[in-house]
Parts: structure tokens; sequence; C-alpha cells
């Protein structure tokens, strides 16, 4: 496995995980919709996508997405982990792992306060791997969305 940060090369094999990401959470297939947004993401430069390779079959087995923001409290960078995915093929070979420790040095690299996610209340295998890496559970905080 190699861990590689997503240049518009490799859109094709990020594409179709995200697709398959995006059906795990009950959304249609639209691989051309999925593709034109993650190519917006790329060369906009909005975000940072890492993939993880299959070096022996050189296909994508899950990738990460994580978006800027700031923090006016601390006066830093913070990077929002906001998709992972692993292939159902590649899961418990440890992906989810190490794309999230590609994700810590990129926090690192660029002198981020930390990493902010969000997971389902009872996506109990995600909260296993978040505690076992270091995450510390928010019990201050209530979250909020507005839809618009």
């Amino acid at each position: 496995m190699e861990i590689i940060k997503v240049r518009i090369e490799e859109l094709e094999t990020v594409s179709v995980l995200f697709d398959l990401y995006r059906q795990f959470y009950e959304q249609a297939s639209d691989i051309d919709s999925a593709k034109e947004f993650l190519k917006d993401r790329i060369t906009k430069n909005e975000s940072v996508i890492f993939v993880a390779m299959d070096t022996e079959t050189n296909s994508g087995m899950g990738f990460v997405q994580l978006y800027p923001a700031f923090s006016s409290v601390f006066m830093k960078r913070i990077w929002i982990l906001n998709d992972l995915f692993v292939h159902e093929d590649h899961r418990k070979k440890g992906v989810a792992e190490s794309l999230i420790m590609a994700s810590k040095g990129l926090a690192e690299k660029t002198d981020a306060k930390g990493l902010i996610l969000e997971t389902h209340s009872t996506n109990h295998s995600a909260q296993k791997l978040y505690d076992k890496i270091g995450f510390k559970k928010d019990e201050e905080h209530f979250y909020y969305f507005l839809e618009v």
C-alpha cells in the first residue's frame, strides 16, 4: 500500500471510491458528478485528498478528503477530516489508519492546531479507530446544522 496526495492524474481512481462512499451514505450513484466535484476541489485547491493505492494492482483501496478551516480562538488552521472511505475489499488491513496518519502529517506540516471530524453515533468501528489513534470525543460542545 502507498498513500499519495491526489493530483488530477488520480481523478479517475479517487472518483470511483468517492462514488462508492456516497452510495454508502444512501446517495444515488453518479460517477460523472463525483468526478466533476472532485476535479473542482483539486483544481481550485479547496481540499486535500489522499488515496491509498494497492501497489500490486495499482488500484484505489480508500481515500480521505480534508478541508481547511481556521480557529479564531487558537488563531491557527484546523483541518476538517470530512470524508474517509475504505473499499470493502480492503477493510481491516490498516488502510483507514494509514489515511488518518497521512492526514495528521498534513496537519503537522501546515502547523495546524489539529484535525476535527464527525461520525455517526452508530459507527462503532470508526469510533474505536479514532479512539485508538488519539482523537478525543468533544463532550463540551453541541453540533448544530442549519439546512438552507
